[in-house]
């Protein structure tokens, strides 16, 4: 059945095929010893792109119903003392034109392989530049791209060994977690792009195993491909000042290495504390701003606090758990003080 619905050239290619398998296997029958490689004769006459258009097990059937034919066939062409060696020869050539086969189809699959590697590496590339386009999408769509939404770039070093084997256990887990992944080997940096993420570093979690040592750094989840660069930058800056911080989770979100990006020298990092944290404080008016500056140069003391702004240690209290709730920061947390002191520091700096 699916002959019948192939394209005339893809029919007229096999008829070839077949035709030269015959021919093959006669010139074989003459002089086993003497004949070139199966492959050549038979598959050589073939372009590359039929791989594409006939599966390894539709190329078996064309195996099996050609040999059939000519095993019907054998007893009217020659003479009965004959017909037993012929069958024979047959059975044996037919294994020849077996292997020949699964060698052909292996070879297309490394080279397809080859090149999707080399196009996976243009997409990822695409996307750290913000280059990407609707014709990245439609070539990730090629390689198996199917997310809508939940897009994030986990950036790590790339472990000792086989790149290409972490690059392979990376998909396996992505495609165990129900997520799409692109990956990338750049030196000694090793680039995934996630789809269908709702929770990053749960997302990452899955697949740090196969990362090399030393930091792994996630992006904030954007809506699609084409505005994963946001994400690539914020995890790439991420990387680049994560040595500062030592003993950061691993994997840690970019967003909790804006200290460290901000004093690397990155802008994007500067400007996030300043609207996500000293903003939403001066707005919030209510003393916030003076109780958290207050609490912070007193070293966490509620009591001298107090004293400082001539209030009630319970007022100091209140006012700190309206800074968290204002924050998502806790003044009383030694890594989010550090935080909150840099962003009042930079909003001081930077004009809202």
């Amino acid at each position: 059945p699916w002959f019948r619905s192939l394209g005339a050239d893809a029919r007229s290619w096999i008829g070839l095929i077949a035709a030269a398998g015959i021919s093959s296997f006669v010139e074989w029958f003459k002089d086993p010893q003497s004949h070139s490689t199966v492959t050549a004769d038979v598959f050589g006459t073939a372009p590359r792109e039929l791989t594409g258009v006939i599966t390894l097990q539709q190329t078996v059937e064309l195996v099996r119903v050609t040999i059939g034919v000519v095993e019907e066939q054998v007893e009217e062409v020659v003479s009965a003392r004959d017909t037993a060696n012929v069958r024979e020869a047959v059975m044996l050539y037919s294994r020849e034109i077996a292997f020949a086969a699964a060698d052909v189809y292996a070879r297309a699959a490394e080279q397809r392989g080859a090149w999707d590697a080399r196009l996976e590496a243009l997409i990822v590339d695409s996307v750290l530049r913000g280059e990407a386009d609707d014709a990245v999408r439609s070539r990730a769509t090629a390689l198996g791209w199917a997310s809508t939404s939940g897009v994030c770039v986990v950036l790590g070093h790339t472990p000792g060994g086989d790149s290409a084997a972490a690059v392979d256990a990376i998909k396996r887990s992505a495609r165990a977690a129900s997520l799409d992944a692109l990956c990338s080997v750049q030196g000694d940096r090793l680039v995934v792009v996630l789809g269908g993420v709702d929770d990053p570093d749960a997302a990452a979690g899955r697949i740090a195993d196969h990362f090399g040592t030393g930091a792994l750094v996630t992006g904030p989840v954007v809506d699609d491909l084409l505005s994963a660069n946001t994400s690539a930058r914020a995890a790439l800056a991420g990387l680049r000042a994560a040595v500062a911080w030592p003993e950061a989770p691993r994997p840690v979100s970019s967003d909790d290495l804006l200290p460290e990006r901000a004093l690397s020298g990155d802008g994007h990092a500067r400007r996030q504390l300043v609207t996500s944290v000293y903003a939403p404080l001066v707005e919030a008016g209510s003393g916030l701003l003076e109780t958290l500056t207050a609490y912070l140069d007193m070293s966490g003391s509620i009591e001298a606090t107090g004293r400082r702004l001539f209030v009630h240690p319970n007022t100091v209290r209140y006012r700190l758990r309206r800074i968290s709730d204002v924050t998502n920061l806790s003044p009383a947390d030694a890594r989010d003080a550090y935080t909150l002191r840099l962003a009042l520091t930079l909003g001081r700096l930077m004009p809202l």
